[in-house]
């Protein structure tokens, strides 16, 4: 850590310097555009480019990186979530078909055992289906909401996180661009004071 701090360090003076030496230069006289004025630029552009070109290449894949995982995960949570919502609609189809079977059956017997006893188990039948079907109901009705909330949820930290994404990386290089120029005009004026004392 302490040798990389230290050619950072040196790094830095040295770019320092480099963007002093025009205004060193401009102080024997007007001669921007003398082929030293044009060599100054040059390497002002290569140094600003190199920078530009080095976080581009070291920060942008493994921030892009973990978005893209970030999302999938999300993705294959929502699928999951969606596949576990369609499972148990299908059981509570599947319940709900062989109540009907049984219950048909149930009519059957009660005719054979006669009239009385028809009566009374079709009644019980009647209130265990009606109670059976609004439990049913309730479980595929909290099941489908359930899913549902989970879906906006997953579709809500997506939208969010998709939009944090945006307003970073628009926010970032603005940034960048206005604190470079500030730079720029703040090495001007500090080297035309220089001159001038």
């Amino acid at each position: 850590m302490m040798p990389r701090l230290r050619w950072s360090a040196i790094y830095s003076a040295f770019l320092l310097f480099l963007m002093a030496l025009p205004a060193a230069a401009a102080e024997g006289g007007d001669e921007t555009n003398s082929p030293l004025g044009w060599t100054f630029r040059w390497i002002h552009f290569a140094i600003v480019f190199g920078l530009i070109a080095y976080l581009l290449a070291t920060k942008a894949p493994a921030y892009f990186r973990g978005r893209a995982e970030s999302i999938a995960a999300s993705i294959a949570e929502s699928g999951r979530s969606r596949a576990e919502g369609e499972r148990r609609r299908k059981e509570a189809a599947e319940k709900l078909a062989g109540l009907e079977q049984e219950l048909a059956e149930m009519r059957a017997a009660a005719l054979r055992d006669g009239a009385a006893e028809a009566e009374r188990i079709r009644l019980a039948m009647r209130e265990e289906v009606a109670k059976i079907e609004r439990a049913a109901q309730a479980e595929i009705a909290a099941a489908a909401r359930a899913a549902r909330s989970e879906l906006k949820a997953v579709a809500a930290r997506l939208a969010v996180s998709r939009a944090q994404a945006q307003l970073e990386k628009q926010m970032t290089t603005a940034s960048e661009g206005a604190i470079f120029r500030a730079f720029v005009v703040q090495l001007t004026q500090s080297g035309a004071q220089g001159s001038r004392n």
